[in-house]
């Protein structure tokens, strides 16, 4: 059984950082790409970074591009979202997702992924101004 287990969101102050974690099984690690979606009460889910074992590339959205840094420990089968700078508009559940070889092709606001990704649970994020 595929099961993805998020963690590490909370509460900060606007500035600051949290890291989430992924912690994925069920599944061979390196047949997959991770990425994270979030979304916000009232708003469309947004795509916004993704890792892949199998091209070793990394991809962002522009909202979080050059705060956010995506990583994986692969022995551990665990993907990191390292986010810096928040800021009250990152406030969202993030979803942790695992999707076949490859990263998704787009990201951003409306990109929800392919109908057969797997998803985690969310974790909440909450930026405080």
């Amino acid at each position: 059984e595929v099961q993805l287990q998020a963690s590490g969101g909370g509460l900060v102050q606007a500035g600051g950082s949290l890291r989430l974690s992924c912690a994925a099984s069920g599944f061979t690690f390196d047949d997959y790409a991770i990425g994270w979606f979030r979304q916000a009460p009232g708003k469309e889910r947004e795509g916004i970074s993704c890792i892949s074992s199998r091209d070793d590339n990394t991809h962002y959205a522009d909202s979080v591009k050059g705060r956010f840094t995506i990583s994986s420990d692969n022995a551990e089968n665990t993907v990191y979202l390292q986010m810096n700078s928040l800021k009250p508009e990152d406030t969202a559940v993030y979803y942790c997702v695992a999707t076949e070889q490859i990263c998704w092709p787009a990201y951003g606001l409306g990109y929800g992924g392919y109908k057969d990704d797997y998803w985690g649970q969310g974790t909440q994020v909450t930026v405080s101004s």
